[in-house]
């Protein structure tokens, strides 16, 4: 499977925030992406979809094909990695079967990033406000958020009824108001295009992180040009906004 081409498929609104900059009210919120960006969640992702492949006598995929797939939520990952012509009705028997075996295996693997929890622990030092917003299904993302970071991240929000998933900036909004913050004041860091997607459609500037599930080159063909290498870069660029 060659590198899966999903930008062009993302809703995108051209637009900043009310005040004409991204930059001209001082960032005291942070909003972060899941997979890929705070978690390396790509192993239990990976053995649990090949589980459901395996159950519904579908070819297993490699960790790298899937790594293109994620990003878009489960459904669209198991769209991207089904044979051609499997129909919605094969696809919406599938979703459970993920489900059941992710709930149960989803911290087999799955750990932070290195850097990320010094990161966030710097971030609550200096009075940031923090949310993960992800289109992984919300328990898994409430099971996770509560393993790894409780200490420090307020408010985790995942797939759920009622409320659209990222690209479109519903997530980020709800976030945002249980944080009580705007989007003046507010930040998106994720590692792929839907999250650069989702954060100009919520009228926020995006930092691409470079050591998640896409790389710099095809971030920057998708119109990314705010990059950190490692999470103390995250530091940086925010003293430099600020």
């Amino acid at each position: 499977m060659t590198q899966l081409q999903l930008s062009d498929k993302l809703g995108v609104s051209d637009k900043t925030n009310s005040k004409g900059s991204y930059f001209m009210s001082k960032i005291n919120t942070v909003i972060f992406d899941m997979d890929g960006t705070v978690l390396n969640t790509l192993d239990d992702l990976t053995m649990s979809v090949n589980y459901t492949m395996e159950k519904f006598g579908f070819p297993q995929r490699t960790l790298d094909e899937y790594r293109q797939a994620f990003g878009s939520g489960i459904r669209r990952a198991i769209e991207l990695t089904v044979p051609d012509g499997t129909s919605q009705e094969v696809i919406d028997e599938m979703i459970p079967v993920f489900k059941e075996h992710y709930d149960v295996h989803c911290l087999d693997k799955t750990g932070p990033y290195v850097g990320i929890i010094e990161l966030m622990r710097e971030l609550k030092r200096r009075g940031y406000k923090m949310a993960i917003v992800s289109n992984k299904i919300d328990s898994a993302v409430k099971e996770l958020n509560q393993k790894f970071f409780s200490e420090v991240i307020e408010v985790a929000i995942g797939e759920q009824d009622g409320i659209k998933r990222k690209p479109a900036p519903d997530m980020v909004v709800k976030a945002m108001d249980e944080l009580g913050s705007s989007a003046e004041e507010a930040v998106y860091i994720g590692d792929s295009e839907v999250d650069f997607a989702t954060a100009k459609n919520s009228s926020l500037p995006c930092i691409s992180v470079l050591w998640g599930f896409r790389d710099k080159a095809y971030l920057e063909e998708i119109g990314a040009n705010i990059f950190a290498k490692e999470p103390s870069d995250v530091l940086e660029i925010l003293a430099n906004w600020n």
